[in-house]
């Protein structure tokens, strides 16, 4: 029986063999208006005394608990709250089907925000990654979930190529091997995307196992500054 997981892949996979022969790389990297933008350094922004370390996250739905954030709703209102109040970061999910994101939504925020911008979406192929580029991410996320370790070395070698940053995210100790010189994050993601069930304490017991040259993210379930601060304490530099 499929996950949601392996649901999005397979949707991800049409997606990508509908669009890839309408815009090559080349022509990213010829029309890209973001192609030539210096980058603005996630890890950076995480590791500055005094950052929040938060990632603030423009997401309109999810496949477990539906719209919250309509079409209608203007990217600029929330974003500019986010750049202001000073969030380290941005994650902008793109994905349509799933999460009712676009790539205008990742346009919208690299001008309107002064802050790195993260593309959150389910990046297997490196002409997303370049694609990304073009259309304003400083960061892409590359998921352990959805590729082997081989896989992740090499996108995100593609992407520090084109100067991009990466975070990995992982689940588990299984997915500690897809940790490589090439990301430069590591976040770990409470949510189990196979079940969507969510556990703080994921986060904790992995934080011992990140290498302490890559600043570690604790993504999703953080509800309150305590929690925060439990992980901060812990080591994480990123939420």
């Amino acid at each position: 029986m499929s996950t949601i997981l392996d649901q999005i892949i397979e949707s991800k996979r049409k997606e990508i063999e509908a669009h890839k022969p309408l815009s090559s790389v080349e022509r990213f990297r010829r029309e890209g208006f973001f192609w030539e933008v210096s980058n603005r350094s996630l890890r950076d922004h995480l590791l500055i005394p005094g950052s929040s370390g938060i990632i603030a996250e423009f997401k309109r739905k999810s496949p477990s608990k539906g719209w919250f954030k309509t079409k209608e709703l203007e990217v600029e209102k929330v974003v500019r709250t986010y750049n202001d109040k000073g969030a380290a970061g941005m994650s902008v999910l793109t994905d349509e089907p799933f999460f009712g994101g676009d790539l205008d939504d990742l346009i919208q925020a690299k001008v309107i925000s002064d802050i790195p911008v993260l593309r959150k979406d389910f990046i297997i192929d490196e002409w997303q990654i370049a694609e990304s580029k073009a259309f304003g991410a400083d960061v892409i996320l590359l998921i352990a979930s959805c590729l082997s370790p081989d896989r992740v070395k090499t996108l995100a070698l593609y992407a520090k190529t084109i100067g991009l940053e990466v975070l990995l995210e992982i689940h588990d100790e299984t997915e500690l091997g897809h940790i490589c010189d090439e990301v430069d994050m590591v976040g770990v993601n409470n949510r189990n995307l196979k079940t969507f069930e969510v556990d703080i304490n994921t986060s904790l017991s992995l934080i011992g196992q990140i290498p302490a040259d890559k600043p570690a993210v604790a993504e999703s379930g953080i509800n309150d500054v305590e929690t925060i601060l439990t992980l901060r304490e812990a080591g994480f530099r990123g939420f």
